[in-house]
């Protein structure tokens, strides 16, 4: 007996029908915020739900828990990331834990965002932000570097640079994070600073890179709304010479942001 291949025994009409729910499955991991960042040129470009929890600090360290939500792009040690209008949101920062759909809490107050890909070397980072509001809570009293915090080459907690976009005392900076000290198990050294107080309520553009010259030196800019303000060298890189990921920190500040998308290559 002779069988015919699939293809030619499915007439059309399955053929459309077949279309129709993978269109389907795609428009639902768009809207619940699952569909992966990655494109055809090399960029990372996640993509944000209308509305709803992406992810958050339980399913991190709570990976196999009923109901958790996981990101194809993302990984968050504290605090809870939302789809608000096609943006990301902190949601209304608070000090308490979430349970796996943050409906207790958010923890957004202190807010730590680490893109799962983590080969970004040369890479610039760029997204539009809004600073909506500084906040306090009973754990997370009021700090002068509270703010806006952009993460390149990202190895972990204790190790990677740390460019500050907005802030609460008006300041921008980039600082190098290393291991072993009294921060979170690490130590900051600032690189630069400038004045540059943050527009509340309204959107502006970031953009931020970090680049490995040919003696081995890391340079690092800032620009705001289209202006330079800050362009540093790093003189002893050490163990962030190499690729890590991106991401954002946020300390007792409710924020969106929209359009990330960062470049990377060694």
């Amino acid at each position: 007996m002779r069988v015919l291949p699939l293809v030619r025994r499915w007439g059309p009409r399955r053929w459309a029908l077949i279309a129709a729910a993978l269109a389907l499955i795609a428009a639902l991991l768009m809207a619940f915020g699952l569909s992966g960042g990655d494109t055809g040129d090399g960029a990372f470009r996640p993509r944000f739900p209308q509305q709803g929890l992406v992810t958050n600090e339980f399913a991190y360290w709570h990976p196999n828990r009923a109901h958790v939500r996981h990101s194809p792009d993302w990984t968050m040690t504290s605090g809870s990331l939302f789809g608000r209008d096609g943006a990301g949101w902190t949601g209304v920062p608070d000090g308490d834990g979430p349970d796996a759909r943050s409906a207790t809490g958010t923890d957004s107050a202190v807010f730590r965002l680490a893109s799962r890909r983590r080969d970004f070397g040369r890479t610039t980072v760029r997204l539009r932000l809004r600073v909506q509001r500084m906040v306090t809570t009973g754990r997370t009293p009021s700090r002068r570097y509270d703010g806006v915090h952009i993460w390149l080459r990202f190895h972990s907690e204790q190790e990677t640079y740390a460019v500050s976009v907005a802030r609460r005392d008006g300041e921008v900076a980039v600082k190098r994070k290393t291991r072993g000290g009294t921060s979170n198990g690490g130590t900051y050294v600032t690189l630069a600073h400038a004045r540059a107080p943050a527009p509340m309520g309204s959107w502006y553009p970031v953009s931020t890179s970090a680049g490995t010259l040919a003696d081995g030196r890391v340079r690092l800019t800032l620009d705001l709304a289209g202006r330079r303000v800050l362009d540093v060298v790093d003189d002893e890189p050490g163990e962030l010479a190499r690729p890590g990921a991106v991401g954002i920190r946020g300390d007792n500040t409710e924020f969106l942001f929209a359009g990330f998308v960062a470049w990377g290559g060694r």
